[in-house]
């Protein structure tokens, strides 16, 4: 076990990135079905503000449900990264929400409160400090070699 590098989480955004954005296309598929076909965003306040509200709840539902029940993301499940609180334990929804926030926080900055973590002694993320949650890398462990 060990804090997990810049690069690491990274890779791990990237991956996330990609899986929130199918679900965020279906999610649109599901409105452009509702309106015939039509230009979802053409639909009038309320039905881009409800369109709007379901894009973000999903983004919002991916990160919080992944973390609060397994502590992990599928990103971060493939670049071995294990979500934390201070006592080893997976962070229930409350803190799991306040790292999202708190991580919107840290990329408001152009990404500073991700690149603090070059600086800081623990390699902690802002979003790391707020939620009192930590990233931890666990090396997969090698099968032995048959004989």
């Amino acid at each position: 076990m060990q804090n997990t590098g810049l690069l690491r989480r990274i890779a791990a955004i990237l991956y996330d990135t990609l899986l929130v954005a199918a679900l965020v296309v279906l999610v649109t598929i599901v409105f452009i079905i509702i309106r015939g076909g039509e230009n979802v965003l053409t639909g009038g306040p309320v039905f881009v503000f409800a369109y709007n509200v379901c894009r973000s709840l999903i983004v919002i539902a991916f990160f919080v449900g992944f973390w609060s029940t397994k502590g992990r993301t599928l990103g971060m499940q493939s670049w071995g990264l294990q979500l934390e609180t201070e006592n080893g334990e997976v962070p229930s929804a409350w803190r799991a929400g306040l790292r999202f926030f708190a991580a919107l926080i840290s990329w408001a900055p152009l990404g500073l409160g991700f690149l603090w973590q070059l600086w800081d002694p623990q390699r902690l993320a802002w979003h790391d400090r707020i939620s009192k949650t930590r990233l931890v890398y666990y090396p997969r462990k090698r099968k032995a070699a048959a004989d």
